[in-house]
């Protein structure tokens, strides 16, 4: 088991491009695969998530080279996915299952999905319900993985509204739709990232968008297109955290993908008072990107409003960092879903804050922190086999005097796999042991 020795450091200051968007990497893969001819994928996040969905497709008969993030797929068509000979093992990717739910209940053989002990504990009843509604047949551990499908199921369209704000879930939907008799309409009360809608169009694939609503109708094909996979901007917060709290820095993020469904850490540091500038936006593959350059900057704590949650869902364990350092209290709410990622993100964070030394209460949908010092020494902090949690407490050396040992972070693996190596070229002071 690795951890990550977090030592403190005296200015953050370079320019540097944080590996390719996971989600968008995932999908690429997945539309890529059903889609007719050759497309050719570049910027492709070499994390072991994205790289799950890529062998599973592998797994289902797909032609699939890869040279780095280079990535070219023969496109198998609607039909053409093979049934796999063994299951398909997705690690820890929480997209990969969810959405793969929805495009193998529409083929015509049967398929397991499973993956790690920490995927065995997620929830995939949002999937299972409103699938088995569109005549799915799916066996699930008491509605968690491993997900046994059944094919040869003729789907019919749904009308369906999220219970949760959740992509995953309205993208399970889309592309069981695809393949589903008739109109499915996704209607969201609050807006989820759109990387799926993008994409299918990208595809050549009509996807109708207004008032909350995302309808397509089954039955149309997808067209092979190229795809350059902007970077991350999950990945890229953990730097623009580490800029905004470190007594000295001055950094820039090259081509970050700043999808206005994907931007809520910008607009919540932007109100705790960050010094933030985008630069040369333009659109790439349908995606809009920017450089973003942060500053040194004094921040302050606020009260988090709720329409930024499903915009920033990934970013919060290391916008609690940024609340530790921040003068007065920040205050989370509406943020139920942080409990059912990788870890239970909001108690696996408010445990680590306190070994720390910094004030917290745990709330049932959120947390309150209270802006302080990282006062503790020899602190060792438990991951729970989280990335986000293993990065986002790395982040905190920036404004720390002392060390921070994160125990378990082996799976920073899944989604930044050179994390280490650019955090130490613009001066950090990281080390794997």
């Amino acid at each position: 088991m690795t951890s990550f020795k977090a030592s403190s450091c005296n200015s953050l200051n370079g320019s540097i491009k944080v590996p390719g968007d996971k989600s968008i990497s995932h999908r690429s893969i997945m539309l890529g695969s059903i889609a007719n001819g050759i497309t050719n994928v570049s910027g492709f996040l070499e994390g072991e998530d994205s790289l799950a969905t890529l062998r599973a497709f592998q797994q289902m008969g797909v032609q699939i080279d890869r040279m780095g993030s280079n990535i070219t797929i023969h496109g198998a068509g609607k039909y053409g996915l093979s049934s796999p000979s063994e299951p398909l093992d997705l690690g820890n990717s929480g997209t990969s299952i969810r959405l793969m739910s929805g495009l193998l209940s529409t083929q015509s053989f049967n398929s397991q999905l499973c993956g790690d002990e920490s995927l065995s504990k997620r929830p995939m009843a949002r999937v299972i319900e409103p699938l088995s509604k569109m005549g799915a047949q799916i066996e699930s551990n008491e509605s968690k993985p491993p997900l046994s499908i059944t094919g040869n199921q003729k789907l019919s369209a749904i009308n369906y509204t999220l219970p949760v704000a959740s992509a995953q879930i309205k993208s399970c939907l889309l592309l069981a739709g695809l393949y589903a008799e008739g109109e499915t309409c996704i209607v969201e009360n609050i807006t989820t990232r759109d990387h799926t809608e993008r994409m299918l169009r990208g595809f050549g694939y009509p996807v109708n968008t207004s008032n909350g609503q995302i309808s397509l109708i089954g039955g149309d094909e997808l067209h092979a297109c190229d795809i350059k996979v902007p970077s991350d901007i999950s990945s890229a917060a953990f730097f623009i955290v580490a800029a905004s709290i470190a007594k000295d820095a001055d950094i820039t993020l090259n081509a970050v993908n700043i999808n206005p469904t994907r931007t809520g850490i910008l607009d919540i540091l932007a109100l705790m008072g960050a010094n933030i500038t985008l630069t040369d936006e333009r659109v790439v593959s349908g995606e809009l990107v920017a450089d973003i350059r942060v500053c040194s900057s004094e921040l302050h704590g606020i009260n988090i409003p709720q329409e930024f949650v499903p915009l920033s869902i990934d970013e919060f364990p290391v916008i609690f960092i940024a609340a530790s350092c921040a003068t007065g209290e920040t205050l989370l709410t509406g943020a139920k879903e942080l409990r059912v990622k990788e870890s239970d993100r909001i108690k696996v964070m408010a445990d680590g804050l306190t070994i720390l030394g910094i004030e917290n209460e745990v709330l049932e949908d959120g947390i309150r922190i209270q802006g302080g010092e990282f006062s503790q020494q020899n602190s060792v902090i438990k991951s729970h086999h989280d990335h986000r949690i293993s990065m986002s407490f790395a982040i905190a050396s920036s404004r720390s005097k002392y060390d921070i040992k994160i125990e378990g972070v082996d799976n920073v693996q899944t989604s930044f796999p050179n994390f280490v190596e650019l955090a130490n070229r613009i001066g950090m002071n990281i080390e794997e042991i």
